[in-house]
């Protein structure tokens, strides 16, 4: 098969849909097909990449950490029609999103489309303090006229096809949870050695225990849920480290609230790290810990159980069948919960080992290469 992956994010950017979209650019090239990409023009990235081809775009002007598109190219155009695709799959309802939905219909091609972002959650970006109760309406209006315009939607988790069921989308829904390439967050990838020399350059001693997070430093996030709770464990743990490895629109808010609490010293934020290391930044970590409630996967997770860490997540749905409670993980309702879960962990090591060992295990089926195979049958019957 010829596909058109059509995507507002990619490489060299740091996200969840830029690791789904090229784990399964990777998958389906692995099976044979070819796959190409149109996405927004970079200027971060140094250099050409195959069977990428990139549309003029400019920062999105309530979120310049990201980019929009032109909605429509000419030359993009005649290339879409010279590669005899057979299948889009968009990954964005924006820019690239709607000019793949515009292709699909001049090519009399299925279009595909991955839902990866719940809109509502991310209303404070656009918003501003203004029209913040018309906002979630539009999200919701926008989400389901798009994919009502898509042949078959692809939703990671049953939370997320719950709730476009109830946005009113009355197109097929399938849940295929996005994997990942398990190898580089190995435990045996690492020295003991190599994890000190880590540790060190953040100022963090060996005896130190770790309270890990990964992932965009944004509101979303709920990371200052985690930092609250710090003091609480400080009482019991004084020499407790939280590492926050990522980069995003509320570091400062975030470095002003440790201040407040007077816990700066033991919040180390170590800004975004390159993709290839980031495998060995999840073995720098005692407990994995999360409190968003806006994932519609939570990739990282999933990540931290294959590093064979023990995992902490706040109740949600985008967890339910992946993270349970005692069995290969802990789960909190009440955030003042945290602070003694985390204390456990960071003090019973049997207790950590066993979640620890049982979340690698269970990770398996959230490969990448059950990804592949699964988006590789829909589109295949969407053809047929």
């Amino acid at each position: 098969m010829n596909i058109g992956i059509f995507t507002d994010t990619y490489y060299p950017q740091i996200n969840g849909v830029v690791t789904s979209i090229r784990t399964l650019e990777k998958e389906l090239n692995k099976r044979g097909h070819k796959v190409y990409i149109f996405t927004t023009s970079n200027p971060n990235s140094k250099r050409a990449l195959p069977r990428v081809f990139r549309l003029p775009s400019m920062p999105f002007i309530f979120l310049p950490s990201h980019r929009v598109g032109v909605l429509y190219s000419p030359k993009a155009v005649k290339i879409v029609k010279q590669l005899d695709l057979d299948i889009i799959h968009t990954q964005t309802e924006f820019s690239l999103g709607l000019f793949g939905k515009m292709m699909s219909k001049q090519l009399g091609i299925p279009i595909v489309h991955t839902y990866h972002t719940m809109y509502e959650d991310y209303v404070h970006y656009i918003s501003k303090g203004k029209l913040t109760e018309f906002t979630p309406k539009m999200a919701r209006t926008l989400s389901r006229l798009f994919c009502n315009r898509c042949d078959t939607v692809i939703a990671p988790t049953n939370k997320v096809k719950e709730l476009l069921m109830e946005y009113g989308v009355k197109k097929p829904i399938e849940v295929v949870p996005t994997g990942i390439n398990l190898e580089p967050f190995r435990k045996e990838n690492y020295t003991k050695e190599e994890i000190i020399e880590l540790r060190k350059q953040f100022g963090i001693q060996e005896s130190d225990p770790v309270v890990l997070f990964i992932g965009r430093v944004a509101k979303e996030k709920s990371i200052d849920v985690v930092i609250r709770q710090m003091p609480a464990l400080l009482q019991k743990l004084p020499n407790a480290k939280f590492l926050i490895v990522g980069n995003g629109p509320v570091k400062k808010d975030l470095e002003e609230l440790c201040k407040e609490l007077n816990v700066e010293n033991s919040v180390i934020f170590a800004g975004e790290q390159p993709w290839d290391i980031i495998g060995k930044f999840y073995q720098a970590g005692d407990v994995f810990v999360s409190a968003s409630v806006t994932e519609t996967q939570g990739l990282t997770f999933a990540e931290a159980m294959a590093a064979k860490m023990p995992v902490v997540a706040k109740q949600d749905k985008s967890i339910e069948g992946i993270i349970q409670d005692h069995i290969n993980g802990r789960v909190f309702t009440e955030d003042e919960e945290l602070a003694n879960i985390l204390f456990e962990l960071l003090t019973q090591k049997e207790v950590s080992i066993q979640l620890a060992e049982n979340a690698a295990a269970m990770v398996e089926p959230l490969s990448s290469t059950h990804f592949g195979e699964n988006i590789e049958k829909i589109y295949q019957s969407l053809i047929n």
